[in-house]
């Protein structure tokens, strides 16, 4: 299995409320970006990564990968899009493998044992994504009301990495011609009639967005450690 790897890392990261754009930030003694990109890449079906960025920060990731030991051959950039949808594409365009996953730059804690599973549950039907069962009763609310309350076993909160047949996702994103902007690749697969598999996640793969995941992050951290 030849596989891609399609990391989006041009966001600014507001709601972090810090100073540098939050695939930068420090977690233990390296960013996040290097962190993820560590799991990523090692995994021993990866034989491609792209990582995309925006154009005033590119020099600034590239001395970053250099830094900690990442060459050309092993890890590329890319300049993306205004959206993240457009960045996921001109990755894509950057990728030479039958298969792809597309990952978060804030998602350090991705194993390879989900990843390994991931692309097992892809071979079925050419996507698949990671999920996990949310603990929450979720209602949806209009103007402040709630107007409903979902069945809750029912309902999967999507992490990445998701897995895709490159070619796929590519048809996908060309389709949408990136006027219909989608929250995830998986929506942009789904508009076009293809199941998509869903593979239980992990809880600790969390999405570095808020203040609040950052003490969720050095607990993670912490507790993986104590374990090796």
């Amino acid at each position: 299995m030849s596989v891609g790897v399609v990391i989006p890392a041009a966001g600014k990261g507001k709601r972090m409320g810090a100073s540098v754009s939050k695939q930068f930030l420090d977690l233990y003694g390296e960013p996040i970006l290097i962190r993820t990109l560590r799991v990523v890449s090692d995994h021993p079906a990866v034989t491609q990564t792209v990582v995309v960025v925006g154009r005033e920060e590119r020099a600034r990731v590239e001395s970053l990968l250099a830094q900690h030991g990442f060459n050309s051959k092993r890890v590329q950039t890319v300049i993306g899009g205004k959206e993240r949808q457009q960045s996921v594409f001109e990755g894509l365009k950057a990728l030479s493998t039958r298969w792809v996953l597309v990952h978060d730059a804030v998602r350090p804690f991705i194993t390879h044992d989900r990843i390994t599973a991931l692309l097992t549950g892809a071979e079925e039907t050419g996507a698949a994504i990671l999920a996990v069962p949310v603990k929450d009763t979720i209602k949806e609310v209009e103007e402040g009301v709630v107007s409903r309350t979902l069945e809750r076993n029912r309902l999967w909160a999507v992490q990445t990495p998701q897995a895709f047949r490159r070619e796929l996702l590519l048809q996908a994103h060309r389709a949408a011609d990136q006027t219909v902007l989608a929250t995830d690749d998986a929506m942009l697969v789904e508009s076009m009639g293809v199941p998509v598999r869903v593979v239980e996640g992990d809880y600790a793969n969390i999405k570095l967005t808020t203040k609040e995941d950052w003490v969720l992050a050095e607990a993670i951290w912490r507790k993986r450690s104590s374990e090796q």
